[in-house]
């Protein structure tokens, strides 16, 4: 039986190692009940193994699938949190929005460094897929993020990433841009006038950490 709270956070972080989405609800429930406070079981467990997922991954020893798995299981934790960490003056890291650019609908990848963006302690808008560039400003404007992410799958939908950049810095919008997808890579991102390329998840949520220490 773990009595400890370093325990009972241990169990979390190995319930969302180990994808149970379930266990992981259940657990953040209970570590409530124990009274254990917000911002520890967010940022012992829950970020923790995130932070964990992402080492492993850029190990080699784990996979886009089982971190997509792992993600699901951190949101499940998540998710009983968020009403309460509203509730209180827990600020965020940030806010990155995110969305899949004009005429492309893959969207596993973008909704990936969506859910571990939200497991480092992000606030997440996520526009969804085939976004023109006029949302993006409108969301840019609405938001007023920290950092806005583009995801691209096709080289045919690159260009409407530098399209997007184009529209924001022209509207006025000088905030931090990041892009990514598995056709992108940082000459790219340069081209466009971006401020960063990552060419994964956890390097997706690295970079947001790092634009937002910028800030």
């Amino acid at each position: 039986m773990t009595n400890s709270v370093d325990d009972r956070l241990d169990a979390i972080f190995d319930a969302v190692l180990d994808y149970e989405d379930a266990a992981t609800e259940r657990l953040v429930r209970e570590e409530l009940h124990h009274g254990t406070e917000l911002p520890v079981i967010l940022n012992d467990a829950l970020i923790a193994a995130m932070d964990e997922v992402g080492e492993l991954f850029s190990q080699g020893t784990l996979f886009v699938p089982e971190m997509l798995m792992a993600a699901r299981a951190m949101k499940a934790g998540l998710e009983v949190l968020r009403p309460l960490l509203t509730e209180t003056d827990a600020k965020p890291v940030g806010t990155v929005v995110i969305g899949t650019v004009h005429r492309d609908l893959h969207d596993i990848g973008k909704n990936l460094v969506g859910m571990m963006l939200e497991g480092a302690g992000f606030t997440v808008v996520n526009l969804g897929v085939d976004v023109p560039p006029e949302a993006f400003l409108d969301a840019a404007r609405e938001h007023h993020p920290d950092v806005l992410g583009m995801s691209a799958l096709l080289t045919t939908t690159m260009p409407n990433m530098g399209k997007t950049v184009e529209l924001l810095r022209k509207e006025g919008w000088n905030g931090r841009i990041m892009v990514g997808g598995a056709p992108v890579n940082k000459e790219f991102a340069d081209a466009i006038g971006a401020d960063g390329f990552a060419a994964d998840a956890p390097g997706a949520v690295e970079l947001a950490r790092r634009m937002v220490e910028i800030e």
